[in-house]
């Protein structure tokens, strides 16, 4: 959406009432599966002991070996090959590893917290605070495990974006060497009906401020009627592993074979393979070119044979490029035309001056003045306009964040809502004991802490892996590239601390009404 492949298209907003009774049915559906389990629970209390306050246990807890079987089957699903070309597999995987390791709370809870209960001996209300946490640790599962969903997804996404615009920032640093760029045209499409011809190279290397520069054919080319054409890029390549932010290693072209340099898109989509020859290549050199293409030289490709010599990155198409020297594609097409130019200029060369004389050049060299149309923009532009609208295209990603945040917290408030209600009691006794209600709430504010403290590092541990999955898996298979992974810790950290912060006070908030005056008298109830 960001891209420009829709620039002055206005979307308009299209509402179906049959899919919004389906997501509201499936949301009550949800309700219902998600009471049931609590439900079944109820019904095993023993009835005399629980209105006593004696037998109202937490429940028993998963399974360890159910949250290893779950990881481990996301862990398989996460190798998988996509289906319909859609990556399945891995969000399976995705779902699998948050219901893995939220059922793995409980065993979390007892890891951390059994740690640091024996470092708080001298410290009253920390210690009262993490001693119920981790003795009543089942219930950190119904507390904590909309925030440990929310903010594994939030870490996820968080890495992810982070991920690919690093990636994207190194890239564009790889293709954009020049000073200033020109096309024949505004859009791809339509500069390939624009084309200059090989003596306005000539004529533009001796523009004043032109210190030197480099041509390139850019067009289409139909290698399977069935998928979209890929981009064919012809230009002159001194050192293609400095030219072309690659993947992997350079390989030479063997004897009697022509080097091409494929993007990895052409590796899912055509399955080009590094090291191998490209048939579908020669094929499409062989038929007749589009009518803005020279007729191909008679028998030139009859034994020409095309060997992918690298891979390389291009976040700028989607569905393919192939790039080889502007030479050899010379061989096959009896054209010696391009339509974009890699200008480098001279230290304090004007350049509105320089683009106002390759312009006057380009209308003199096209027939009917279509030079007119050529496009110039410096490598800071394209640099500070692509980024600027990778960060717009998602932005919408962190509030989105905040929101599922903000709806597991809901879970925390509405769960130390209900256990502060039942142990009203409890609460009383304190207050007896001498403990003030700030203390009281003070407490109720630890076991918040203490719980989303486990939750913040039960969904840092998640995001991270479920971010392996869609940096590595499911953004290559929806999109045929690939990214480095970058992580923000400073971020994440900040996030989790976030978290603990807002969960601890959402328990205080929970707590306030049930550590007053009632709370005393409830001492004084007699089952």
């Amino acid at each position: 959406l960001g891209g420009g492949y829709f620039a002055g298209a206005t979307p308009r907003l299209h509402w179906s009432p049959v899919a919004a009774l389906v997501y509201a049915a499936l949301g009550m559906l949800a309700a219902a599966v998600g009471g049931w389990w609590p439900a079944r629970q109820a019904r095993d209390l023993p009835p005399a002991q629980t209105l006593k306050g004696l037998g109202a246990g937490t429940g028993r807890g998963a399974s360890a070996w159910l949250s290893a079987g779950l990881l481990l089957a996301a862990l398989a699903l996460a190798f998988a090959p996509p289906l319909f070309d859609i990556a399945l597999a891995a969000y399976i995987a995705v779902g699998l590893l948050l219901v893995g390791g939220i059922s793995a709370l409980p065993w979390l809870t007892a890891v951390l917290l059994d740690r640091i209960a024996p470092r708080l001996e001298r410290a009253l209300l920390p210690l009262l605070a993490v001693e119920r946490a981790r003795r009543v640790r089942e219930s950190a599962v119904v507390a904590v495990s909309g925030v440990v969903a929310a903010l594994s997804l939030a870490v996820a996404l968080t890495v992810m974006v982070a991920s690919f615009r690093d990636s994207v920032s190194h890239w564009l640093d790889t293709v954009l060497p020049a000073d200033l760029y020109a096309r024949s045209a505004a859009s791809a499409s339509a500069a390939e009906t624009v084309f200059y011809p090989a003596d306005f190279v000539r004529d533009v290397r001796a523009v004043p401020g032109v210190q030197r520069l480099a041509a390139q054919r850019s067009s289409s080319l139909l290698l399977d009627p069935a998928k979209p054409a890929v981009t064919l890029l012809a230009r002159s390549f001194n050192n293609p592993r400095t030219e072309l932010p690659l993947v992997g290693d350079l390989l030479p072209a063997p004897p009697g074979q022509i080097p091409i340099y494929v993007s990895e898109a052409m590796l899912d989509l055509h399955g080009a393979r590094l090291g191998q020859s490209f048939e579908p290549l020669q094929r499409a050199f062989s038929t007749p070119a589009a009518s803005a293409e020279p007729e191909p030289r008679s028998g030139s490709t009859a034994s020409a044979r095309f060997f992918v010599s690298g891979v390389w990155r291009d976040y700028g198409r989607q569905f393919g490029t192939i790039a080889m020297d502007s030479r050899d594609f010379q061989q096959f097409r009896a054209d010696t035309r391009f339509n974009e130019l890699s200008l480098w200029l001279e230290p304090g060369a004007d350049v509105e001056a320089v683009q106002s004389a390759i312009r006057a050049l380009a209308e003199r060299a096209t027939p009917g003045g279509v030079g007119r149309q050529m496009e110039f923009a410096s490598s800071a532009q394209i640099r500070s306009s692509s980024l600027k609208i990778f960060d717009r295209s998602f932005a919408v990603t962190y509030w989105l964040q905040a929101v599922a945040i903000g709806i597991g917290l809901f879970g925390v408030a509405a769960s130390f809502s209900a256990q502060v209600l039942a142990r009203r009691k409890e609460f009383g006794l304190l207050s007896h004991l001498g403990f003030t209600r700030a203390q009281v709430l003070a407490i109720v504010a630890g076991e918040g802490a203490a719980w989303t403290f486990v939750g913040a590092v039960a969904g840092l541990a998640l995001g991270l892996a479920v971010a392996l999955v869609l940096v590595y898996v499911v953004n290559p298979q929806s999109f045929h590239w690939t990214m480095d992974l970058s992580v923000p810790w400073l971020r994440l950290l900040g996030l989790c601390l976030a978290v603990v912060l807002v969960g601890a006070a959402t328990a205080w908030a929970s707590g306030r009404a049930a550590a007053g005056h009632d709370a005393v008298l409830a001492v004084k109830e007699d089952w």
